[in-house]
């Protein structure tokens, strides 16, 4: 089983990184980060780098494909290797799946066409644009299509991937294996809890701001 995680520039680091340490675990699964070419590629901090061991070339027919999000995405919507590379190994995947406003370039490649998908709850309204079905949602899976919200969500989404892919024993021995539980500080996590002169403050600062 192949897993692919295509990185571009200023991609979100644990979009990438919280489902990779979870498929990793998956039997017989080889996992590989990519991108147009091999070598690092930097994070939307500018102080991360990840190393994408091969070329968007090299694994054409991906059995998992994993997107993730992070400002850089606005650029391989409709064009570029990247979307080109998914439009290709999407016509041959098992799964397709996005973290946060990876499903943006999902959607922009025309795989989310009126399907139930979630994405960062700041690009709702992008998401919907793009031609989705917007679900607020921690995850949503939509045939062989699973979209995980904000950045985190990636984490869950994976897990109940590995679930649908090796059934629920499997899942929940990956989960202890991370020892995934979260238990936050404060409830914060979506604009339905945190407080909302936080919320007003975010989406005013957000790039979607104006969409």
């Amino acid at each position: 089983m192949l897993i692919v995680i295509p990185l571009f520039d200023r991609f979100t680091a644990l979009d990438a990184v919280g489902p990779f340490q979870v498929l990793v675990g998956l039997p017989d699964a080889t996992t590989v980060f990519a991108a147009d070419r091999p070598g690092p590629v930097t994070d939307n901090t500018g102080v991360l780098a990840l190393t994408a061991g091969a070329a968007f070339a090299d694994v054409p027919r991906p059995d998992i494909i994993v997107v993730p999000g992070g400002p850089g995405e606005v650029g391989h919507r409709t064009d570029g290797p990247l979307h080109d590379w998914l439009v290709a190994a999407d016509r041959t995947s098992a799964w397709t799946t996005s973290v946060c406003t990876g499903s943006l370039i999902l959607a922009g490649a025309g795989l989310l066409d009126g399907r139930r998908a979630t994405t960062n709850w700041m690009a709702m309204d992008e998401l919907a644009r793009l031609g989705a079905v917007p679900t607020a949602e921690r995850y949503v899976f939509d045939g062989k299509y699973a979209t995980a919200a904000g950045v985190s969500a990636g984490i869950d989404m994976a897990l109940a991937l590995a679930g649908r892919i090796g059934g629920d024993e499997l899942g929940r021995r990956l989960q202890l294996g991370i020892e995934y539980d979260p238990q936050p500080p404060y409830q914060a996590g979506s604009p339905a809890t945190a407080p909302a002169e936080i919320v007003a403050e975010l989406r005013a600062g957000s790039r979607f701001a104006r969409v």
